[in-house]
């Protein structure tokens, strides 16, 4: 996908959305290998990287459903400002051109 965008549009700003989640202490080699992914994806398409889009969500009972996996509104507010940290100086920068 990322290079269907690419070849496109060479001078697209990509950005990538990683995941961390709390089970790591279960599944540490499969969540490690996991997270590395977004990393590495990153690198290699020399996009932009939101590390971890579920920071300050998990584990937050006023921030998540009664299933305690999905975020509601108030934590969809928090992924929000968690893409913006990444995504606003590139859009400072987009605009400036």
């Amino acid at each position: 996908m990322i290079d269907q965008v690419k070849t496109r549009n060479p001078n697209t700003t990509v950005v990538i959305v990683g995941m961390q989640f709390p089970i790591a202490a279960l599944y540490s080699e499969y969540v490690a290998t996991f997270v590395k992914i977004f990393g590495e994806l990153a690198q290699k398409n020399h996009a932009a990287l939101v590390p971890n889009l579920l920071e300050g969500v998990v584990g937050d009972p006023k921030l998540n459903l009664p299933d305690r996996i999905h975020p509601n509104a108030a934590g969809h507010k928090v992924l929000m400002e968690n893409v913006w940290r990444v995504v606003e100086p590139i859009a400072w920068e987009v605009g400036s051109k």
